[in-house]
């Protein structure tokens, strides 16, 4: 079994250290393993329309369209007001599509090897989790388990980070990666609209001055579901 011509690993020990780290909660550090010295939230951008182009659409601008908060722990149907916007609805014209669920855009991801390489002894040798119930393929492989997730791993360049791991023409990211020196490691889960990254102060400093990303401090005890945004209360899901 391969995911961008790449075989799945048979030894998932790499991960080992990712498995016996993260909690079982809904906090950051069920995604990323807390013991950096700091973290990133990456939010995945909405898409306007404009004729044959995408645009880029930031979470700030959808906020200040709908007159709620952006803030760090801001989620999409806080600032969008309802549940109808995260699968159904739009807000035409300022938004279309709304953020990738579970999915790290190509562009995004490539704006992030580009920090994340400056930050790392291994660029070329990194680690990559890709979320086993995806469907694809009734093969079997060793995976790694993790809360409420099991991954199998593939290594590779950085790189493989912007790489389609999914079968055309459906687009998916990696979930998980880091490199071998574990300097860094970033998740992107299958159920949420923004990428966490944990990484040494200043790993993270050049995430959040990067202007091509929309990014902001994280705390590894920070809330990650999408009804965890309190400054911006939406009705219960139906």
């Amino acid at each position: 079994m391969q995911f961008a011509c790449r075989p799945v690993e048979d030894d998932v020990t790499p991960a080992r250290w990712i498995a016996e780290s993260v909690r079982d909660d809904l906090t950051v550090a069920s995604l990323v393993p807390p013991v950096f010295e700091a973290y990133a939230r990456v939010f995945h951008p909405a898409y306007r329309y404009d004729g044959d182009d995408d645009i880029e659409v930031s979470w700030a601008e959808v906020a200040a369209h709908n007159g709620t908060l952006a803030h760090p722990l801001m989620q999409w149907p806080g600032i969008t007001g309802g549940w109808q916007y995260v699968h159904d609805d739009d807000q035409a014209p300022v938004w279309h599509r709304e953020p990738d669920e579970g999915h790290l855009p190509v562009e995004l991801a490539s704006r992030l090897v580009a920090v994340l390489r400056r930050h790392t002894s291994t660029p070329d040798d990194c680690w990559f989790g890709v979320w086993n119930g995806f469907g694809w393929t009734t093969e079997s492989a060793p995976s790694v388990a993790l809360p409420g997730r099991e991954l199998w791993l593939v290594r590779g360049p950085l790189e493989l980070a912007t790489v389609n791991v999914a079968p055309e023409p459906s687009e998916q990211s990696v979930n998980l990666w880091w490199p071998a020196d574990r300097s860094w490691c970033v998740a992107t889960d299958i159920d949420l609209m923004s990428t966490y990254v944990g990484g040494s102060p200043d790993c993270i400093a050049g995430l959040l001055t990067a202007t091509e990303l929309e990014a902001v401090r994280a705390a590894e005890e920070a809330p990650i579901h999408l009804a965890s945004d309190r400054l911006n209360p939406v009705p219960p899901r139906r």
